[in-house]
């Protein structure tokens, strides 16, 4: 009997921390398993779903014994969350069976031989590696996330694009109606590499980090990015085909700039938003020097219009948007003060931050 014991909070944050991935419906049942690998006091546990795989190591107490099983990942968290996380637990593999004790309560659950879960076979050809910190990269992500395209038939459009280039790496997003671009300053130098995330993989790369300033390591291969963090590994397949040149769709030269404050912006567009039509959610922007007038309505023949004073002496443009598109950006930005840069009704427009080339947000004009 090999037993390996932890408070439930230590327990418990790891498993959720490789969980994430997970699906509760398998083709594969044991892909809803969790491999759990003892080897002394480190406890090591792998989860995967073909094509991402998810690994962390943990310094826990136990006996000098190892054992290797895998178990329900879905069905270990639940009993951990019902216990008080002060709740000292003890995990034993015997004869098929992984026992889990606590306090004055005992489960006992069926596993599956840990041979037979499927890692993912590593690149033998990775990159060179580089880092940012977590937090940076995190923001990086939050930035361009939600431009991101959901289950579009151009399937590269269904994740990231990373670009690391001498040192700079950038992340572009779009769903072919807005384009949004960020990037940041790398420590060392890079070979230019190019590679696209897929959606699942950058949705769980949102969970699992945090506003920390600890390192995340890179490195991309053809067919696969490696991300190491905080005994974390996170390897996943990428995103097969060619992403769109960003670059031409970044407008240059547009002579129509607004900067006026992000909030006050937003919270025009919220509440015109109300009033636009459930499928189209089209609003009118009339922009003339000193003010930026944004319009509404809807099938009933309901109207919205809100006024904003802005510091403003460009041409005179009416311009129609989706109103989601603009209230996207903005909300992912935490900067007081948003420039906007237009050439005219029929031309995307560019939102920047003052004095701030890392993030540029490209959208499309709509006919209204």
């Amino acid at each position: 009997m090999i037993v390996l014991k932890a408070t439930q909070d230590k327990v418990l944050s790891v498993l959720q921390s490789v969980a994430g991935i997970v699906e509760r419906r398998h083709t594969l049942p044991i892909l809803a398993n969790v491999l759990i690998r003892k080897t002394g006091p480190q406890l090591q546990l792998t989860t995967s779903d073909l094509e991402i795989q998810i690994r962390t190591t943990a310094e826990l107490d136990g006996d000098a014994g190892n054992f290797t099983t895998t178990v329900g990942a879905r069905k270990l968290i639940d009993i951990l969350r019902s216990m008080p996380s002060d709740q000292t637990v003890s995990l034993e593999s015997a004869q098929n069976k992984l026992i889990l004790k606590g306090g004055k309560s005992r489960f006992t659950l069926q596993t599956l031989p840990a041979e037979d879960f499927p890692l993912v076979q590593e690149a033998a050809n990775f990159g060179p590696a580089f880092s940012v910190p977590q937090k940076v990269l995190k923001e990086l992500l939050n930035q361009v996330s939600f431009a991101m395209a959901v289950h579009d038939i151009r399937y590269y459009l269904n994740g990231i694009l990373f670009v690391a280039e001498g040192k700079q790496l950038s992340l572009v997003a779009t769903d072919g109606h807005r384009l949004a671009y960020s990037s940041a300053t790398l420590d060392v130098e890079v070979p230019k590499q190019e590679v696209i995330l897929p959606r699942k993989t950058v949705l769980e790369m949102q969970r699992l980090l945090s506003d920390k300033e600890g390192a995340i390591e890179m490195q991309f291969a053809g067919n696969q990015a490696k991300f190491s963090f905080e005994g974390m590994e996170f390897v996943t397949k990428l995103v097969e085909g060619k992403f769109p040149d960003y670059n031409r769709v970044i407008p240059k030269n547009h002579k129509n700039i607004i900067t006026l404050g992000r909030q006050p912006l937003l919270a025009s567009l919220q509440r015109t938003a109300i009033l636009t039509s459930e499928k189209f959610k089209g609003v009118r922007l009339n922009i003339e020097p000193g003010t930026l007038r944004v319009a509404s309505n809807n099938a009933e023949q309901e109207e919205a219009v809100d006024e904003l004073d802005i510091d403003y002496a460009g041409d005179a443009i009416e311009i129609g948007f989706n109103v989601t598109y603009l209230i996207d950006a903005l909300a992912n930005m935490d900067q007081d003060m948003v420039k906007i840069e237009l050439a005219d009704s029929n031309s995307s427009a560019l939102l920047t931050i003052p004095d701030d080339a890392a993030f540029k947000y490209v959208v499309m004009p709509m006919r209204i």
